[in-house]
């Protein structure tokens, strides 16, 4: 993705964090996936939502993604990261195809740990990211390795 589209993303994403009834940090994963590889973003989206789980002191175990297939508040690439017992959030994405792949946006609890788990999503192999919601201005957001 050239660095205007990746500005333009990361300064979206900052602004979907922007302000809610929680803190919100996030993470910008570029892949190369096509629509053609739904089920290789599919084990994306679980593999990073099971590291934002971690990040943020959960087993991820102990955790579901609720697609929302039969919920007219979610589209049909948004999902949810939700605790087994009580259903309460952990994390959120949204696939988003962007210039022929997809780029997937996830949101978290600023309390996790955003630069080390960018650290173990990038140890992943993954391109990402980090977003600090609390931050003044989109540019001050971009958390790198």
């Amino acid at each position: 993705m050239d660095e205007r589209a990746q500005q333009d993303l990361e300064r979206r994403a900052w602004q979907l964090l922007q302000p809610g009834a929680i803190d919100l940090h996030g993470l910008v994963v570029r892949t190369e996936f096509d629509g053609q590889q739904e089920p290789a973003m599919h084990q994306a989206t679980v593999e990073i939502g099971d590291q934002i789980a971690r990040h943020a002191g959960y087993d991820p175990t102990e955790t579901f993604v609720y697609s929302g297939t039969d919920d007219p508040e979610f589209a049909s690439n948004q999902h949810q990261g939700r605790r087994l017992d009580d259903e309460s959030f952990v994390w959120e994405c949204q696939q988003l195809l962007r210039n022929g792949s997809f780029d997937i946006v996830f949101y978290f609890d600023a309390t996790a740990d955003t630069e080390t788990l960018l650290a173990a999503v990038e140890a992943a192999s993954y391109d990402a990211t980090g977003l600090d919601g609390t931050a003044s201005s989109p540019a001050a957001a971009v958390i790198d390795n």
